[in-house]
């Protein structure tokens, strides 16, 4: 019986308790997982990587081979003149940064 009175009010407290730690870990995950996803600074950089990351996960769906030199987007920036080299470096990363994220364990 007095196991019980003390039994009962600490497994009250753990649970109270769990979901305050599930939260935590939630917003955890959540800045994570925005953190591989954000785009450098600089508007052919932002666009080079969002890119990036949407032809990684087209070529994996749509099974091409996976590289991004191969991509139309790459190989035909949507910019023009020196822009195109900051748009390539960014698109690479984005495209990289893809293929990480959906490795398991990471």
């Amino acid at each position: 019986m007095k196991i019980t009175r003390i039994a009962m009010p600490l497994m009250a407290v753990a649970l109270m308790g769990a979901p305050m730690m599930a939260m935590a870990q939630n917003s955890n995950t959540q800045t994570q997982a925005q953190d591989w996803n954000q785009p450098p600074a600089g508007t052919e950089q932002a666009q080079g990587y969002k890119d990036g990351i949407e032809a990684a996960k087209l070529d994996k769906a749509a099974k091409r081979k996976v590289d991004a030199k191969s991509s139309h987007l790459y190989k035909n920036p949507p910019v023009k003149g020196q822009q195109k080299d900051a748009y390539r470096n960014s698109f690479e990363k984005g495209y990289q940064a893809q293929l990480d994220h959906e490795k398991p364990g990471m």
